[in-house]
């Protein structure tokens, strides 16, 4: 365990150095102040919009930290050489794996936290609030979302180079969490082929819409149940625990040059 935890540090570390979080948050900081100064449709005094917008923002940047963060983490050892050292300690290819997750995820998180603290700054300025507990389980909900992706991109970046690992993401997430809502609908009236694929992509990408209580909080519409809250965080434990697994598998027998450039 402290060999994971050192890895952890590691991550964090390096993270600050390269000050992606900073700019993300100044993005969004800028985002929010422009609603803020303008009036929009003659909604000056009106928060909704600031907050569908400023939800929409954290989003995004979340997602665009969280795949950038986790899919350099493998790929960034091995071109630099380090991966070699960290091998020699001893540190098992699994505490590795485990480890660059945890640092990835666990910062993700606080970004995400102060994502959403600053978009609460500025729908309190403009006179608006969330309910604390919708927002709560927002919070909740989308850091459990942040540790498939997560997970995912450790588990792409194993067997890919690092811009191959982030594409792949990308395309998979974002046609998870577009495309499959939509599923349901599309299989009315569509033949067997087309049928069969979309249950195929139905039930093997991960179901990202669980996630979302933007619309909860948008128009106040008070917490989901509980019981249902837990259900989804057993998925997302179930979910990552399946990316860190193929993770491991596609890495634990995986043989490394020093010539090798990913």
């Amino acid at each position: 365990m402290n060999k994971v935890i050192t890895l952890v540090k590691i991550v964090w570390l390096e993270m600050i150095r390269r000050k992606d979080l900073y700019v993300l948050l100044i993005l969004l900081a800028t985002l929010l102040a422009a609603l803020l100064s303008f009036d929009i449709f003659g909604l000056s005094q009106v928060a909704g919009y600031v907050k569908d917008m400023g939800l929409l923002a954290v989003w995004l940047l979340a997602w665009i930290l969280t795949i950038n963060t986790s899919v350099r983490q493998l790929p960034q050892e091995q071109q630099q050489g380090t991966l070699f050292t960290l091998l020699a300690k001893p540190v098992s290819r699994l505490d590795l794996i485990l480890g660059k997750w945890l640092g990835a995820w666990s910062l993700t998180c606080l970004s995400l936290l102060c994502f959403y603290a600053t978009l609460c700054l500025g729908v309190w300025i403009k006179g608006g609030f969330f309910n604390p507990t919708t927002l709560f389980q927002a919070i909740l909900l989308h850091g459990a979302a942040l540790s498939l992706v997560c997970s995912l991109g450790i588990a792409l970046s194993t067997r890919m180079n690092r811009d191959a690992a982030q594409v792949t993401t990308y395309v998979v997430t974002g046609t998870a969490f577009v495309i499959l809502p939509q599923v349901p609908s599309m299989l009315v009236g569509a033949n067997t082929v087309t049928g069969s694929a979309l249950y195929t992509i139905y039930y093997l990408f991960p179901h990202f819409e669980f996630f979302d209580l933007r619309r909860r909080l948008i128009h106040d519409g008070g917490h989901a149940p509980w019981l249902v809250v837990g259900e989804i965080l057993i998925y997302a434990v179930f979910m990552t625990g399946v990316f860190l697994t193929l993770a491991w598998l596609g890495y634990r027998k995986r043989r490394f040059s020093r010539g090798d450039i990913l």
